[in-house]
């Protein structure tokens, strides 16, 4: 199924006088995957290694001028190109630093767009509809460009695209509530006019996007009712009749988005691949009014597959590039990084997962509903069997309720009958891991316990996160609700398998992990993997041993009179105590447990730091004694291989080391209680520093090592000697 990750800031926005407006003109790919440029609405380019969130340069036209379009990259001549007051063409390097001194070049036409292919040379696509390239424009800039649109008939959009070896500049235009498609080839020159269908009157396309695939030209076009046409114009052919006619084009419905009341007023859909479209500015069908949501379609199956809520006003605009989403809200222009893997049957119904791995590499074919949905209970247990005859039997002695009257049911009915309707909705194959279903049945749920302190069915919540057909996006209140009831165990599973929870909600988790009591962490009955790994890190010997990562068993003792940066020494008889302590751990087994899922939770550096401000300074010193207690153990020559067991990685816990120092460092210091603490880690540190020093001295031998020519008839067995110098 397709995904949404973390997404992080690449920019602020600056304010503008038109509140609709979210003042970005364009964003361009520039010279890779990790370069982007962004034109604002007014004054402004801006260069940004997407990667780092950093700028590397920045260029502006004078107060009064104005960028009318957004500024592209010529890979040919590795320069930028801009239009500054629709008539002022402007080309500069990277090295310049003040646009006015940059090349310019006035045209006789008011330019609606510079387009640009990676490797191909820019077109100019001018307002009224004449199509140039830049070289050829720029030989002779005050040549008279003819009119191609009718009167009252003006561009709402454009793109170009490469369809085999020929470039297209595709642009869409209204006159009069009609909309027209035209495609512009170029080397040989063609033009082709299209008329497209109507819709309801008074309605006309909110965005355009546009693919090539199989030799054909596909249209995907958004209405503000939410339907999703998709045109579709065959290559060959094309411009062997040129002229302004315009021809009918034909339509096809790929889906109708839901709309809640009224129409769209800002929306955008945008193609990903074949099956995959990102929609923005359209109600989650799951979430409440006044949410704004990034989501992902499958146009194959009509299903939800990725969904993001977006703080502050959405403005109805998205770029892709590089599979990472760029959309502007609130203040920010986030990134978005996703996934879309090859659409089947099988993911749309979220039992991709379970099939063999011959089957999935298999080339597309018409699937088997009874192989999809029956495949796992294949060979079912006695037990499963005994439970599926059960409920065959009431199944025939009472008539099943269809989706609509269960989601209706459990906004009245009682816990017991709420659980054992919904338990009977999904053990039906027509139901099982039906996304959209499971989604709507989770939000009603979640919404009446938190309005009805009664009403709590931990066990149908905990079958439904199973399914794995949830995350967070979904339902954001629904790890909430779990720490409220303090369902620990709805809280793990929700940590181990929503893939988008926000670092607040994670933050939230980790404080009420780290301050309920041990007696109350072992009530609760937790993932027996994650039980398993605790037990054999705790069960370990608890004397000295051997340690690897640059760290021995004396190297605390040799070190700790360096101390920590202008701290004072500590004696070997404050020494000797801490060390044996850090052998324990400090905390119970099931606080552990849950600690580990959080270590193991996606998250954003700089979205999570405020959030770890919140915890007290208590909390912060117990959590940094667990990690250390887990980095000692990782350490250890004798710590055993945990294959299969859910466990946190030793980076992971460095980073989160990291991180709750940085958040509270300051704290730290003016805490007399983590003073010990401190200095072991700093002595971590610095035994990690030596190693790496070490190694430095020895890179220039492996580089050489790895340069070296492997003889390639060795032999069975053979003798060779290396000289390093």
């Amino acid at each position: 199924m397709a995904a949404l990750y973390e997404g992080y800031t690449l920019c602020g926005l600056v304010p503008t006088q038109d509140l609709s407006n979210s003042c970005i003109r364009g964003i361009e790919q520039e010279r890779d995957s990790d370069h982007v440029l962004v034109t604002d609405s007014t004054r402004s380019v801006t260069l940004y290694k997407v990667s780092d969130q950093k700028p590397l340069g920045s260029w502006t036209v004078k107060q009064g001028q104005t960028l009318t379009c957004s500024a592209v990259f010529n890979s040919q001549t590795k320069e930028y190109v801009a239009v500054s007051d629709n008539k002022m063409i402007r080309i500069w390097k990277e090295e310049d630093i003040l646009l006015d001194k940059a090349f310019k070049a006035t045209v006789s036409s008011d330019i609606w767009r510079v387009q640009s292919v990676n490797g191909g040379e820019p077109v100019v696509l001018f307002q009224r509809g004449a199509v140039r390239l830049l070289d050829s424009l720029l030989s002779a800039p005050q040549q008279p460009i003819e009119e191609v649109l009718a009167q009252e008939e003006a561009i709402r959009w454009s793109t170009n695209i490469v369809a085999e070896t020929q470039q297209f500049v595709i642009f869409t235009t209204e006159q009069k509530g009609d909309n027209f498609l035209y495609l512009q080839g170029l080397n040989p020159n063609t033009l082709q006019r299209y008329r497209l269908e109507g819709e309801e009157p008074g309605l006309i396309p909110l965005s355009f996007s546009a693919s090539y695939r199989d030799k054909h030209i596909c249209l995907l076009y958004l209405y503000p009712n939410g339907h999703v046409y998709q045109s579709v114009v065959p290559v060959r052919g094309l411009g062997t009749e040129e002229g302004t006619h315009a021809l009918p084009l034909p339509r096809s419905l790929q889906m109708a988005l839901p709309v809640g009341e009224g129409l769209l007023e800002a929306a955008t859909a945008l193609v990903l691949d074949e099956a995959h479209v990102a929609v923005v500015g359209v109600p989650h069908p799951s979430a409440g009014a006044g949410k704004d949501f990034l989501c992902i379609w499958n146009t194959n199956f009509q299903t939800l597959q990725a969904g993001k809520e977006m703080a502050g006003k959405i403005y109805g605009q998205l770029w892709c590039y590089s599979n990472k989403l760029f959309i502007p809200h609130g203040k920010t222009l986030s990134v978005i990084p996703f996934v879309c893997p090859k659409s089947s049957l099988a993911s749309a119904l979220g039992k991709l997962r379970q099939a063999k791995t011959e089957e999935s590499k298999a080339p597309a074919s018409v699937p088997s509903w009874n192989n999809i949905l029956h495949e796992e209970k294949a060979q079912p247990s006695r037990t499963v069997e005994t439970r599926k005859t059960r409920s065959n039997r009431k199944t025939q002695s009472t008539p099943c309720l269809t989706t609509d009257q269960v989601l209706e049911f459990i906004k009245t009915a009682p816990v017991e009958d709420v659980q054992k309707e919904v338990e009977g909705l999904l053990s039906r194959s027509d139901m099982q891991d039906s996304q959209p279903s499971v989604g709507q049945l989770v939000s009603i749920l979640v919404s009446r316990s938190l309005s009805d302190p009664a009403f709590y069915t931990p066990s149908t919540l905990a079958q439904l996160v199973q399914t794995q057909c949830l995350c967070h996006s979904v339902c954001p209140d629904f790890v909430l609700l779990a720490l409220e009831r303090k369902d620990y165990f709805l809280c793990q599973l929700c940590l181990q398998f929503f893939p988008d929870i926000p670092e607040a909600v994670t933050c939230a988790c980790l404080k009420a992990f780290i301050s309920m009591p041990d007696v109350d962490a072992e009530k609760a009955s937790l993932d027996p993997d994650s039980i398993s790994f605790m037990e054999t890190v705790t069960s370990r010997e608890r004397g000295q041993v051997g340690l690897q990562n640059g760290f021995n068993s004396t190297s605390l003792n040799e070190e700790s009179s360096d101390g920590v940066s202008g701290g004072d020494a500590i004696t070997e008889d404050e020494e000797k105590p801490s060390t044996r302590s850090e052998q324990n751990c400090p905390v119970g087994l099931h606080k552990a447990v849950l600690l580990n899922e959080v270590l193991q939770t996606a998250y954003s550096d700089s979205f999570l730091l405020p959030h770890l401000k919140d915890l007290s300074s208590q909390h912060v010193v117990l959590f940094l004694q667990y990690l250390q207690f887990l980095y000692l153990k990782y350490s250890q020559d004798a710590f055993p291989q945990t294959h299969g067991l859910r466990s946190p990685s030793l980076a992971q816990i460095m980073d989160w080391v990291c991180l709750v120092l940085d958040a509270h460092f300051t704290v730290l210091v003016m805490t007399p209680e983590a003073k010990g603490l401190l200095l072991n880690l700093h002595n971590y540190v610095k035994s990690q520093v030596r190693l790496v020093s070490e190694l430095g001295k020895i890179e220039s031998s492996l580089q050489a090592l790895h340069q070296m020519k492997v003889k390639k008839d060795v032999g069975q067995y053979s003798i060779e000697v290396i000289e390093l110098f």
